[in-house]
């Protein structure tokens, strides 16, 4: 038994020490590995590292200029030269080999309060072929003191370049693209645009860095588009950088305001075409890159990870241009959820933003009943629509349908996706059958009906009286006739004979051995309702009484007193009170025969102006000079000076050649008066520039003959965006610029324009961005 036993016990001892060294083994494994990996990884940066400094070398070599952000971890001595074969120069010098490179070095932009220090400089290139604005930029840099002790002059400053960008305008298929989308415009091309300025944004712009706009211009039809790109710069790293394109066909620059409520800023670009509003916002957000910590990322409307039915309805009826019905869905959302994302949120506060646009439109009183029925549609006022609709003259049947067939799918939009939430509401139906037979003709307005509201309840019999009077078949009983005051615009002439079988007459004509009879060529008048212009050719006289009916039309039972008057060329006016007796109406041309109490000294032959005392409301805000502008408003002044200067060269008033410095200018023609009016509806004022013939003669060269006539003073109106809207400068023009006044129950002024032969009244319209 003890030998047994003695036996097992080595047996025991010899599998002990088997597992004990199976153990060691395994962690020696383990312990290999572990020193493999750390040596691989070790290995991996080591590689990296030399790559990186293989790359930084390369680029040192054949392109220092990608380098240059090296600096900022450098100590003085080692800094990176931005341009191998250039030396630090002055600014001098740096102009001059600009010139040599057959470029033009334009006025260097401070890039803080000290503009020895640094400063950006845009480089120009003449273009070929050219007429007006020849100078686009092709290059921008930074230049920055130098620090190197070998430059350091007493008597001279060193520059070198910090960092530099090409330019390339944007492309023309991306400048016109609003208004491709808008209208039938001509798609545009690739080739790049030229850009001629480039300027700071001023004010509050967001983060800690410095914000550019780049900006060209382009007429396209009836359209003064501004276009360009937007740049940021980032002083810590020495970064010029392209950050968005831009184009407004409102001819509007980029403007910073508060959209989302945060305290940064948006960057909103305007680019409503017409009554079409379209608004284009960027936030500006944080990015972890080494030499640029911020960009711009547009507000889209596309759903975000959000559930909510109301919202996701909301975001699609935005999308089809009815913003005011989409905010005022999403308004029930604060109260649903407390916690609304920031992405949302942004959203919401674009579809307010649009919906604030569409609410002015359709709240403001439109001269045309035509603009009124499409700034309620494209609100989503379908019923106010329709009530316009309805009141609307025969007249203007025409005009409202070429409207729904100038459709290019917007308003189609806005009604699909109306009747998508409510597809039994009768008004919407009813828009939906006029725009189709605006297009497709009455048949197909029908086929639309049957087809799209099978088994449903459709009110055929009204649809069938609007579609006819969409074509002028119904006469509309005009009951607003007979208990309005009388409004009437025109020219007035003295005249010493008269036919009165040619005269519609309440009564005989009184003797009047003075002569002083008058010959109104009727402009515009207000019939009650709404105003009609020259020519009337949609107001037919009735066989039956029609004098009774003129009369009535003209509101001239109620008021036939009358205001005629004349202006000499320094601008006095004279002024003689008279009746209205006969009117007459041929081939859409209205007269009106007036006996005036005293004749006016019209020695000077212009045309006379003839209104009624309730027709106009002038317009006469305080002048300033330009000057006092230039004080108040440094940043508008220094827009608008050049601007005025240009167009004086583009007609001619002032020799062409380079345009001189805001001092020059201001030297010049700082005396001008101005007046700032809003007269496109904005919101914001335009200039409006009275300069006598005398002030214009005095800017001409010694040696132009004197003029020997004397001339009316001359009108330039500027938009907001410095945009030239309306001039009569220049020796083609054949208008004048009479006055500003405000047409009764109209919410922006008119231009009353004195012709040839006439006068006439120009308002602004949105659709077609003119005076018409």
């Amino acid at each position: 038994m003890a030998r047994r036993k003695n036996n097992r016990k080595p047996s025991q001892n010899q599998n002990a020490r088997i597992v004990k060294r199976g153990v060691k083994n395994t962690g020696k494994k383990k312990g290999n590995k572990l020193i493999s990996l750390l040596a691989l990884a070790f290995l991996l940066g080591i590689g990296g590292l030399v790559t990186a400094f293989a790359w930084i070398s390369f680029l040192f070599i054949f392109n220092p200029q990608q380098v240059t952000w090296v600096n900022k971890l450098l100590p003085g001595w080692a800094q990176v030269n931005g341009n191998k074969s250039d030396r630090p120069l002055t600014l001098r010098q740096i102009k001059s080999v600009i010139t040599k490179q057959g470029n033009i070095a334009g006025e260097q932009i401070a890039l803080d309060s000290d503009i020895k220090k640094s400063f950006l400089l845009p480089i120009y290139k003449q273009r070929q072929n050219c007429q007006s604005d020849c100078q686009e930029i092709v290059e921008l840099r930074v230049y920055q003191h130098a620090n190197d002790a070998e430059f350091q002059s007493d008597s001279q400053i060193y520059y070198q370049i910090a960092t530099q960008i090409a330019i390339a305008g944007p492309e023309e298929s991306f400048v016109v693209a609003p208004i491709v989308n808008a209208t039938d415009a001509n798609p545009g091309s690739s080739i790049s645009l030229p850009v001629t300025e480039v300027k700071r944004f001023e004010g509050a712009s967001p983060s800690s860095g410095i914000w550019y706009y780049l900006r060209g211009e382009r007429q396209e039809s009836s359209y003064n588009i501004a276009y360009g790109h937007i740049l940021y710069y980032n002083p810590q790293r020495s970064h010029l950088q392209q950050m968005q394109s831009w184009t407004s066909s409102q001819g509007q620059i980029p403007q910073w305001q508060q959209v989302t409520g945060n305290e940064t800023k948006e960057l909103v670009v305007n680019q409503t075409v017409g009554l079409e509003p379209q608004l284009r916002v960027y936030q500006v957000q944080s990015v972890k890159t080494f030499l640029n910590p911020v960009e711009l990322e547009e507000i889209d409307l596309k759903p975000k990870s959000f559930s909510n039915s109301n919202y996701e309805k909301a975001l699609k009826v935005a999308r089809n241009g009815l913003w005011t019905p989409a905010f005022e869905s999403l308004k029930s959302l604060r109260k649903e959820k407390k916690n609304i994302p920031a992405m949302v949120q942004a959203q919401i506060d674009l579809i307010r933003l649009h919906s604030e646009l569409t609410k002015t439109q359709a709240n403001t009183t439109w001269a045309s009943p035509g603009q009124q029925v499409m700034v309620n549609l494209i609100d989503g006022r379908w019923e106010k629509a329709l009530e316009v609709f309805r009141a609307s003259p025969p007249q203007n049947s025409q005009e409202i349908s070429a409207l729904l067939k100038a459709d290019s799918g917007k308003l189609w939009s806005r009604v699909d996706a109306a009747l998508e939430l409510n597809p039994n509401r009768s008004e919407i139906q009813v828009w939906g059958a006029l725009i189709v037979a605006a297009q497709q003709g009455e048949v197909g307005a029908y086929s639309w009906l049957k087809e799209e509201f099978k088994g449903k309840e459709v009110n055929r019999s009204e649809i069938s009286t609007l579609l006819k009077q969409l074509k002028g078949e119904v006469t509309v009983k005009p009951e607003f006739l007979g208990n309005h005051s009388s409004r009437i615009i025109g020219s007035a002439a003295k005249i010493t004979k008269i036919d009165t079988s040619e005269w519609l007459m309440k009564e005989p004509l009184p003797d009047n051995p003075l002569g002083n009879w008058y010959l109104v060529n009727v402009s515009a008048f207000h019939n009650g309702k709404n105003w009609l212009f020259s020519p009337f050719t949609s107001v037919n006289l009735p066989k039956t009484a029609p004098e009774k009916f003129l009369r009535s039309l003209l509101g001239l039972d109620t008021d036939s007193a009358m205001q005629i008057a004349v202006w000499s060329p320094n601008g006095e006016q004279q002024t003689t009170s008279a009746t209205v007796k006969a009117t007459k109406l041929k081939n859409g041309k209205l007269q009106v025969l007036a006996l005036a109490s005293e004749p006016i000294n019209n020695s000077t032959h212009s045309q006379a102006l003839a209104v009624t005392t309730s027709a106009l409301e002038w317009v006469q805000p305080s002048p300033i000079t330009l000057t006092q502008l230039q004080e108040q408003n440094p940043q508008r002044g220094n827009q608008i000076l050049p601007a005025i200067w240009r167009s004086l060269q583009a007609t001619k008033q002032v020799s062409k050649g380079k345009t001189p410095s805001i001092q020059q200018i201001q030297q010049k023609i700082g005396y001008y008066p101005i007046q700032e009016i809003d007269l496109t509806g904005n919101g914001k004022p335009e200039i409006v520039l009275t300069v006598s013939a005398e002030a214009i003669l005095s800017l001409q060269s010694k040696s132009s003959s004197p003029r020997k006539d004397k001339t009316r003073p001359r009108t330039m109106i500027l938009s907001d965006s410095n945009a030239i809207i309306y001039t009569d400068f220049g020796k083609a023009s054949k208008q004048t610029l009479t006055a500003i006044a405000n047409l009764w129950q109209t919410n922006s002024p008119s231009l009353l324009i004195e012709n040839t032969n006439n006068y006439s009244l120009k308002r602004w319209s949105q659709k077609n961005q003119r005076f018409e």
